[in-house]
């Protein structure tokens, strides 16, 4: 007796069994469709931010006529302009570590309260919105308040005798952009570092307790390890944010170009460059090559520091 033998039978005997239901046309269809979800953020990404950007560093390679020129690139190994970056390097890295020591501890302060209650959340909106507020509105209130003729530098004068403009009007130069970059700068520290404070765990303190380890070594050995990551994320993040700020800086410093900023806008305005039209690109291009290495530790580091988050 002979059996019969089924073609290909050994063939789907090995075949693979699916293990979930198959996907439909119309699952396959909403998936595609989703994607044009992302076309308004794609074309405003494109138009506002990437044109922009290669225009402006593409003008630093030509001159006024269209002809290409290495002049407006060497032009950033002027004295005057290597000034400008090292004006705007040291105010935004003292503003950073100012801002970034000051919203650290800001978060100490915030980290035993309930978090749904009404101190945490109204610290949290006021960074939220304090931390945005900046340009004219800043300066002003900046100006208004010690100024010239400002509320407290009369207070100071009449009441105690101390002129803190005997030196010169410090406020409309570099050193005045100090204390209004510090302003935000805080705000925005809290903003950023407050979910890595929140992330360290109970249980790591408890066992640090078990073993016998008291608050200190707790933060000497393991909060301090575990935060530096996110900390100096941070810190990054805050000297980008002082490096690229204009507004502020605009309406405080009318006159002169000490920062970066500045100075792009007098490449902008100025009648009388010549041989240099296009300066403000070359300027563009080191402004981003600064802000693009710091960004890009910023991503390393945030990355190192995800894993105790998770």
């Amino acid at each position: 007796m002979t059996s019969a033998v089924v073609p290909g039978a050994d063939a789907a005997a090995s075949a693979p069994v699916p293990t979930g239901p198959p996907r439909s046309v119309g699952t396959r269809r909403s998936a595609s469709w989703a994607w044009l979800g992302l076309t308004p953020f794609a074309a405003y990404v494109v138009l506002f931010l990437a044109l922009p950007t290669v225009l402006a560093l593409g003008s630093g390679f030509f001159t006024e006529s269209g002809a290409f020129t290495w002049s407006n690139v060497t032009a950033l190994g002027d004295p005057v302009v290597l000034n400008t970056f090292a004006n705007s390097a040291w105010v935004s890295l003292l503003t950073a570590v100012v801002g970034a020591v000051a919203g650290a501890l800001v978060c100490y302060a915030l980290l035993g309260m309930n978090p749904e209650g009404g101190v945490r959340q109204s610290v949290d909106a006021a960074a939220g919105v304090l931390a945005q507020f900046g340009g004219v509105m800043l300066a002003f209130a900046f100006i208004a308040t010690i100024g010239i003729q400002g509320v407290v530098t009369l207070l100071l004068k009449d009441s105690f005798g101390v002129d803190i403009f005997a030196d010169g009007n410090w406020i409309y130069e570099v050193p005045g952009l100090i204390l209004p970059y510090i302003y935000f700068q805080v705000p925005l520290m809290v903003i950023t570092f407050m979910p890595a404070l929140a992330a360290l765990k109970p249980q790591w303190a408890e066992a640090n307790a078990t073993l016998g380890g008291t608050r200190g070594s707790f933060w000497v050995r393991i909060g301090i390890p575990v935060l530096a990551p996110s900390f100096l994320a941070s810190l990054l993040l805050l000297f980008a944010n002082a490096f690229s700020s204009y507004a502020t800086a605009a309406a405080l410093a009318s006159q002169g170009s000490q920062i970066v900023p500045l100075q792009i806008r007098a490449a902008l305005t100025s009648e009388t460059v010549l041989g240099r039209e296009n300066l403000a690109g070359a300027l563009a291009l080191g402004m981003i090559v600064v802000v693009g290495v710091v960004m890009a530790l910023y991503s390393l580091i945030q990355r190192r520091a995800a894993r105790w988050q998770a």
